[in-house]
């Protein structure tokens, strides 16, 4: 009959199977539902200015001299310049300097040596004071935030505001009888005033140092005057009436 292979120990039917019924497949089981991904983990709070602030005028205000300052500053995490700078640019000059200038920040040159203006921007600054018989030795000269910023970019306002207490200590500690801000961002922050470094220039304000009230002015910084050389008339202008106000001090303070 065709038969050669046997199939199953028992007889099928296979027709009958045929009429009855499909029998549903098992239901697929339900997929479990995926657990929700937990919730962000909360940063902490960024500092506010305030605290900084707070926090920077309590260490700076523990320093008597300017090498205790240095060593605040070295200690001090507040500022997030730190981790990036190569070094801390603290100053150049002596305590009882008859002038203090104060710029911005430092560049990629200060980075380096760890000394301010020391770049094309400090050599023109070396030769202003020349032309009025000074030298660096006569001054001294500081930035108001002591760490350069990556890509010689603005500090930000919480920078600023991190390192202000220690400029502000760092004057104090000098104790000039002028005080310079060269450019619009330390003429701004030292001296609270809202108007363009071109407006307040050439002429003279009060910057409260500790008790005391000193004298102070606003100049066109030395980086500015490199890419404005025809500015140059300006600073010329403003350094005859430094050297006229410094010898008036003489003056005054001669028995």
């Amino acid at each position: 009959m065709g038969v050669d292979i046997a199939v199953g120990d028992l007889p099928r039917d296979y027709l009958a199977e045929a009429k009855s019924p499909p029998v549903a497949p098992p239901a697929a089981p339900r997929p479990r539902p995926e657990p929700e991904p937990p919730p962000p983990a909360r940063s902490a709070p960024s500092p506010s200015i305030d605290a900084l602030e707070r926090d920077a005028a309590s260490a700076a205000a523990e320093a008597n001299t300017l090498e205790e300052l240095r060593a605040a500053l070295e200690r001090f995490d507040g500022c997030a310049l730190k981790t990036t700078a190569t070094r801390l640019v603290f100053g150049d000059g002596e305590a009882g300097a008859r002038a203090m200038f104060v710029g911005e920040a430092p560049g990629a040159d200060e980075d380096r040596q760890g000394l301010p203006f020391v770049g094309r921007a400090g050599k023109l600054l070396n030769r202003m004071l020349g032309a009025i018989g000074l030298t660096r030795a006569d001054v001294y000269i500081a930035n108001v935030v002591p760490w350069r910023p990556p890509g010689n970019r603005t500090p930000s306002p919480l920078e600023t505001a991190a390192c202000l207490p220690f400029i502000q200590r760092q004057i104090e500690l000098v104790g000039p009888s002028v005080l310079v801000c060269l450019g619009a961002p330390s003429t701004q922050t030292l001296l609270g005033v809202k108007e363009g470094i071109t407006r307040v220039r050439g002429r003279w304000l009060d910057y409260q140092c500790g008790d005391r009230p000193i004298r102070a002015m606003a100049m066109l910084h030395p980086a500015y005057l490199l890419r404005r050389p025809a500015d140059k008339k300006l600073a010329w202008r403003d350094l005859r009436l430094l050297v006229r106000e410094l010898e008036r001090l003489r003056a005054e303070s001669a028995p």
